[in-house]
């Protein structure tokens, strides 16, 4: 009688493999959106503290608050001034970065910013407001903050 030795593995044993991995990312999954989602809101809070900054340093130089996003971003073409003063990124000036949008306001005694996420409960689960007095709001829940919205924590 001749001894086979067995090499590989049988077709039972890949499935049984195939099925635990599958178990394990299905576990795993939500955890993971979850996480993606609250790293873009705090992502979205950062970029809110650099307008917020930014629109310091436009006040000092200008005597006024940005009116929109594009007074604080990139010229397209010579030099920063009060139209394209070039104190936030391009991205950011174009109102979207990070699964959120963002909206600006301004005028020269305020400003006012709203931030959504680009797809509820996908990109973001909360929207934000802030205003020149630098308090961010935050609103759970598919409506946009607003002034009474709750402190954000």
């Amino acid at each position: 009688m001749q001894n086979r030795r067995r090499r590989g593995f049988s077709l039972i044993e890949l499935l049984i493999v195939i099925a635990i991995i599958l178990i394990i990312v299905a576990i795993a999954a939500p955890r993971l959106d979850k996480a993606r989602m609250h790293a873009q809101e705090m992502a979205a809070v950062r970029q809110i503290q650099t307008i917020h900054t930014a629109q310091t340093q436009y006040y000092s130089q200008f005597g006024r608050y940005a009116a929109n996003l594009a007074e604080l971003g990139p010229p397209t073409s010579g030099q920063p001034g009060p139209s394209a003063a070039e104190l936030i990124p391009g991205d950011l000036a174009k109102g979207d970065k990070s699964g959120y949008k963002f909206a600006m306001e301004g005028g020269p005694q305020g400003y006012t910013l709203v931030v959504t996420p680009q797809v509820y409960n996908s990109t973001g689960r909360r929207s934000f407001y802030s205003d020149q007095t630098m308090v961010i709001r935050e609103n759970w829940g598919p409506d946009p903050a607003t002034p009474q919205s709750p402190e954000l924590k």
